[in-house]
Parts: C-alpha cells; sequence; structure tokens
C-alpha cells in the first residue's frame, strides 16, 4: 500500500519538537511492515542541515529536494513564506495534482498549518481517505487564540468533519475531542513510542558540559521551552529544594519560544539561583541522550500534553520522571517509572523532595524504568496504523 504522511516538520529537524520523530518512527515501522510511504513536508534548510551533519546530498525533484532514508521517501517543499512554524509551499499544489492518485491513504500530522489542510482539500475532492493526528494542538491551550479560532471557523473543522478518522494518543486527548464536537465513532486511540537508540553515550558528557561533577543531583527539563510546558513553574517549584543537601542543579535544555528564555534567566536570578539553573539550546542525537541519562531527574510540567514523548526518552535512558496529571502518558508511568503531580508549584516541589530525598523509592521508579520501556516502543502503535490503513483503504475501494 502507498501512504503519504503529511507534516509541518520533519527529520532532520528535531528542534521542532516530537512530531519529526514520530513521523519518523512510524513512516519507518510502516515500510518494515511492507508499505510504501512518502513524507511531503515543508523544506527548513535541509540541504544545509544535511551538510552540517555530513550526509549525502539531496537530489533534485519537480516539486522539492528530495531524499530517502531507511526506505521511506521524503520530499521537501520550498517555502516562500512563513510564520513560525507555518509555511506557505507553492510547489504543493503541482505535487497534489500529480502524485495524490497513487496514494491509497493520507496521515496528515498536525493542525494550524496550511500544509495539511491543502492536502485534505485535495483528497476529499480525489476520494483519497485520509486521517488527522492533532498531535494535542485540538485545544488551544497558549498564545494566537483568536488566530486559531479563525482557522477553526474556516477550515479546521471541514478538517476534522471529513477525515475518515482522528487519532487521539491518550484518553484526555479523547476526551478532549469528544467534548469539541468530534463523534466518538471516528477517533482512534493509539498511543506514541520511543525509539531509543541502541547504545547510550557515556555517562558523564552533559555533566561535563555544564560543569558539573557527578555527585550533585541534576534535575532536567529538555523541551520547547513554552509557555505550554511550564518550565517557570519548574523553577519555581526547583527554588523549595534548593537548599537541600547535597544541593540539586536545573538544567533547562532546548529552543526558546516567545521569549520565555529571558524570563526564566531573569526569574532565576530574582529566586536567588543563578549559580544553580544551566541553559542548553535544543540538542539531538547523541547529546540529546547524553543529557537524559546523566540527570537523576526529568520534569514535564507541562500544562497540557497529549502525550509526552520526552518523558517516554527520559525513561528509555534509565532517569525516573515527574509528570503533571496533564499529560497523556501519566497513567503509563506512575509509580512504575515516575510520580504523576499535580500542576501546582507546591505539588512539582514535592514530588521533587520525593525523588531527591528517598533513596528506596528513586531505587524502585529507576528499576521500573526498564519494564516501561518494554510497553512503550512503536510497535504496537505501528501494527494499529497498519490495520487502520487497510480497512480505510479497503472502504475506500468498495
Amino acid at each position: 500500500m502507498r501512504i503519504l504522511n503529511v507534516t509541518q516538520s520533519y527529520a532532520p529537524f528535531f528542534e521542532f519538537g516530537g512530531p519529526p520523530e514520530k513521523v519518523r518512527a512510524l513512516s519507518e515501522g510502516l515500510v518494515q511492515l511492507g508499505h510504501e510511504v512518502t513524507v511531503l513536508t515543508a523544506d527548513w534548510g535541509v540541504e544545509k542541515r544535511l551538510a552540517e551533519l555530513r550526509e549525502p546530498p539531496m537530489e533534485n525533484s519537480p516539486f522539492g529536494k528530495r531524499r530517502e532514508a531507511r526506505g521511506v521517501k521524503a520530499i521537501y517543499l520550498p517555502n516562500w513564506m512563513n510564520y513560525r512554524a507555518v509555511s506557505w509551499n507553492p510547489a504543493l499544489p503541482r505535487y497534489l495534482r500529480a502524485r495524490l492518485a497513487d496514494f491509497a491513504v493520507v496521515h496528515i500530522f498536525g493542525l494550524y498549518d496550511l500544509l495539511g489542510v491543502r492536502t485534505a482539500t485535495a483528497a476529499r475532492k480525489r476520494g483519497v481517505p485520509y486521517v488527522v493526528e492533532p498531535i494535542g494542538m485540538f485545544v488551544p491551550i497558549v498564545r494566537n487564540f483568536f488566530l486559531k479560532r479563525l482557522y477553526h471557523g474556516f477550515w479546521g473543522e471541514t478538517l476534522l468533519q471529513s477525515a475518515a478518522a482522528i487519532i487521539a494518543t491518550a484518553d484526555q486527548e479523547k476526551d478532549e475531542l469528544i467534548s469539541g464536537g468530534i463523534p466518538a465513532e471516528k477517533i482512534v486511540l493509539r498511543r506514541n513510542g520511543v525509539s531509543a537508540p541502541g547504545e547510550l553515550p557515556e555517562l558523564g558528557s552533559f555533566r561535563r558540559s555544564v560543569g558539573l561533577p557527578s555527585e550533585i543531583p541534576l534535575i532536567l527539563f529538555l523541551g520547547r521551552l513554552s509557555q505550554k510546558k511550564s518550565p517557570d513553574l519548574l523553577l519555581q517549584a526547583f527554588t523549595q529544594v534548593a537548599w537541600s543537601r547535597p544541593a540539586p542543579h536545573l538544567a533547562f535544555v532546548g529552543p526558546d519560544e516567545s521569549g520565555m528564555l529571558a524570563k526564566l534567566q531573569r526569574l532565576a536570578g530574582e529566586l536567588g539561583v543563578t549559580e544553580r539553573v544551566h541553559f542548553r539550546g535544543p540538542l539531538n542525537g547523541a547529546a540529546k541522550w547524553a543529557a537524559y541519562r546523566d540527570a537523576d531527574v526529568f520534569v514535564l510540567p507541562s500544562q497540557n500534553e497529549n502525550f509526552g514523548n520526552t518523558a517516554a526518552e527520559s525513561v528509555a535512558a534509565g532517569t525516573p520522571v515527574i509528570v503533571t496529571d496533564q499529560c497523556g502518558i501519566a497513567p503509563l508511568l506512575d509509580g512504575v517509572a515516575g510520580l504523576v503531580t499535580r500542576h501546582e508549584v507546591g505539588a512539582v516541589a514535592h514530588a521533587l523532595a520525593e525523588l531527591l530525598h528517598n533513596s528506596s523509592l528513586y531505587a524502585n521508579l529507576k528499576k521500573g524504568c526498564a519494564s516501561a520501556v518494554e510497553r512503550l516502543d512503536w510497535g504496537v502503535p505501528t501494527r494499529e496504523m497498519d490495520a487502520l490503513f487497510r480497512r480505510l483503504a479497503g472502504a475506500a475501494r468498495a
């Protein structure tokens, strides 16, 4: 079966967060099951990035740069304009006219972009079934509420209501979709997975990069420094345990969004913990896994998270986690590889104190990381997508 995955960002642009890794893992998994998978995405400077990574150069296609990796074909459409992570891609209509009819099904990842909307419109006209995976964007939590309401008024409602299926990655996201008017029978519940490297980096490399000795407890936040993920709440919670012994340090790793980095730096100064708080830009590949492995505790204090891939990655590196009850992954980790807490400063501070000072609890959760990872690989989600796509393609042919 030929499958078209549509995403605003794809490998090697992992700084965009979880979606590029998710699309890559599902695409490669479906190829292993015998499908022919193409990823249609925007070009954020792929030639330059591959040169930096010392990877083979791209091929040219009539629609943009073309690359094949691990059996997955990817087309990077040129961007003429972009606003944040939203782009305008003039070659898209030509690609859809020439290629869309070749695919049995389309999988659109994300909302609030024009790539998915324009592809869905063309798919409806050609009778090609499409699936939408909102990746936690259905409920506007922060930023541009007016523009997001405008989007739903013009395109979003039609996009979702006309989809053959909508993917929710946790019960929490399913409930949000139903509350927003999506028929329950249209929603398919399918969790995310985690792809850990075959071999983790050596211990200590991340700590050396921030000048932190091995005996100092390290708390890690890794992800976009965005309001939705609440790094400021974590910083405030950290101050309630910062003076314990041995005194812990806190590291923020990830790209800035909407000035959050400056806010955190200013807040650290006001709270008197500047010397114990470290800021690093986005890390990918081995450097990212080194950060997970060197941390003693990973915290994902999000206001709302449809799943929480970074928490899964931390567990895969053997590092216990703290997540809020607003994260879809919470039930899979609670009491096994981490603690689940309310989205409150005091609650997060209490969980930090528990993991930093209750050695038997910490040892049990660290040991539990291995069993949690066994339940978090991409095998089951990929097979579920395979079954869904076969059903939709069969119904379209009938």
